[in-house]
């Protein structure tokens, strides 16, 4: 009677032992499954981010260097222009 009682015990905690156990391993895959989309959530991001930035800093870099340009181009235009009448007035004078 008491043998019988002890290997029920016995079977009892064992299963519960299984069990845990069972149920230990299901939460390292769970959590693995986790981190692995997390890994490439934020990679995707990251890439996301910085394709935007990218396009973002070109986009102004150009923006700049058009606005720079132009202003150049506008400088020396007018210089060439107050040149040619100086020459032209030099000629008709």
């Amino acid at each position: 009677m008491i043998q019988e009682v002890a290997m029920e015990e016995n079977s009892v905690i064992t299963i519960i032992s299984i069990t845990i156990i069972a149920l230990n391993m299901m939460m390292i895959i769970v959590l693995d499954i986790k981190n692995a989309i997390m890994m490439a959530t934020m990679a995707e991001v990251t890439t996301v981010t910085m394709a935007e930035i990218m396009v973002a800093t070109m986009a102004e870099v150009t923006a700049v260097t058009t606005a720079v340009a132009m202003a150049v181009i506008t400088v020396v235009v007018k210089d060439v222009a107050a040149v040619g009448a100086g020459c032209f007035n030099l000629i008709n004078n």
